[in-house]
């Protein structure tokens, strides 16, 4: 059983994770997802680059108070712990990329979209103007989530492209429910003062919402076609 804490976070996230998981079935479901797949792949590599300097950076920033902080104190042993765990997960991206036969460095040359900013800069903002454990909002939806055991072979199914190129979902079906429990265990056992406890809560509310926005960007977008691929 959660405690208060995450019951009261999970309870904030579901409130808006309906219309996140609709425009998720909407890309999925989508006729165009064959198209649109290979543009998901990039839009998710600008985001998920971010993790571990945002991580890093919350963990700075909770060394310099942990001396007299024991909310940060807890955070500097669970972020030393999880950065490990995500390193290289960008990497994944390319190489799902590359077994789709598109060119693996697209991701690095885009102009990373103003939706992912958006998702991705707030947090650096609440880390270093008011708390680094506003991140563990962020990792509360990012992570709290994990993709079905079966999307994969569905995804499969619709767009007729190979397993390697699922690779990160596969994973991540599997990674996620584990860093999951440990999110949650981690914010019910952190020392959270009722206004931390609260901007916490803005950060996960905040990350859902613009983690729609950026799969609304891509179901949007018409560069699709246009893709670079490594095939002749």
């Amino acid at each position: 059983m959660t405690t208060r804490h995450s019951r009261v976070l999970l309870a904030k996230i579901d409130l808006l994770l309906p219309r996140l998981a609709e425009t998720s079935q909407e890309l999925w479901n989508s006729p165009r997802l064959r198209e649109l797949y290979p543009e998901y792949l990039c839009m998710l590599h600008t985001a998920i680059r971010s993790t571990v300097p945002l991580m890093e950076c919350a963990l700075e920033e909770a060394e310099n108070r942990a001396a007299d902080d024991p909310a940060a104190e807890v955070l500097v042993t669970y972020l030393t712990r999880h950065i490990r765990e995500e390193q290289g997960h960008d990497e994944w991206l390319r190489q799902d990329l590359e077994a789709l036969g598109h060119d693996p460095q697209e991701p690095l040359r885009r102009v990373p979209a103003a939706s992912v900013a958006n998702l991705v800069g707030a947090q650096y903002y609440w880390i270093r103007h008011y708390h680094p454990a506003c991140l563990l909002g962020h990792i509360a939806v990012l992570e709290g989530n994990p993709p079905s055991p079966h999307l994969v072979d569905e995804l499969m199914r619709r767009t007729g492209f190979p397993r390697g190129g699922f690779r990160t979902l596969e994973r991540h079906a599997a990674l996620d429910v584990k860093h999951r429990d440990e999110i949650l265990r981690t914010i019910d056992g952190m020392p959270l003062t009722h206004d931390l406890a609260t901007a916490v809560g803005l950060s996960a509310l905040h990350s859902v919402d613009a983690a729609d926005a950026a799969l609304r960007a891509v179901l949007a977008s018409r560069r699709a076609p246009a893709l670079a691929t490594t095939q002749a």
